[in-house]
């Protein structure tokens, strides 16, 4: 990013109106769809104020646009480099003035650059059990090895990939009959649930990102995410 270095988003929260809340998407978008029918129930404390995809043909897109949620697609095929890209993208969401940013599916490795402006106010999900099998097809790689448990898990964004301070954690046992699609669903079922749980905790107070790269939920540090356990 070519200004964003030197300073970074200050995160603002105002107990009469939702914080607004920026998806950032590439696909299906199964858990932006979480996101919006949470923020839909009385007394919800964000709102699904923009959804950005990188890909136009994204059905998450159409998920947004059913329920009157504005949209923008910004193609990273247009762009030299991912310096680039991320600056056109960091406009979009300047312009929308989001208090939180929530990947969900995006399939972007985003720019140190891009990650510092936004430090401490971008969330992800990942169908993994962090720090345990970073990056991608993570079901088809558990049941490679074995694993009895797998999941899902809600982290602060860093520079390193899939590597900020964990949040919260759904574990999901591994049965014996599973194979990728069957075990994939049954982590997304999850992540359904604890996304959104992240981000009202966000919305709410509660969630931060301490000044020393920690977790902090009510004010304490987490020495490890919280977890919940699915029985299913």
């Amino acid at each position: 990013m070519t200004d964003n270095s030197p300073k970074t988003a200050e995160t603002r929260f105002d107990g009469n109106r939702p914080l607004r809340l920026a998806v950032l998407i590439s696909g299906s978008g199964s858990n932006l769809q979480a996101l919006i029918d949470a923020s839909q129930h009385d007394q919800a404390p964000f709102q699904v104020a923009l959804v950005i995809s990188n890909r136009a043909d994204a059905f998450g897109l159409e998920r947004a646009e059913r329920v009157g949620i504005p949209t923008q697609t910004l193609s990273h095929r247009g762009f030299k480099t991912r310096e680039a890209y991320d600056t056109a993208l960091a406009e979009l969401l300047r312009a929308a003035d989001p208090g939180l940013i929530a990947l969900a599916g995006f399939m972007r490795i985003l720019t140190p650059g891009f990650v510092e402006y936004w430090q401490g106010r971008m969330l992800n999900i990942h169908p993994s059990l962090l720090p345990s099998y970073r990056g991608l097809h993570t079901h088809q790689r558990v049941l490679e090895a074995g694993d009895p448990m797998h999941g899902a898990t809600v982290h602060f964004v860093t520079a390193e990939l899939d590597g900020g301070p964990a949040i919260l954690q759904a574990r999901v046992p591994v049965q014996a009959n599973d194979d990728a699609d069957r075990l994939g669903a049954r982590v997304l079922k999850q992540e359904h649930c604890i996304y959104p749980l992240a981000v009202r905790w966000f919305a709410e107070g509660r969630l931060r990102l301490g000044s020393d790269g920690r977790t902090q939920l009510d004010g304490q540090p987490l020495d490890s995410p919280l977890i919940i356990d699915a029985s299913t």
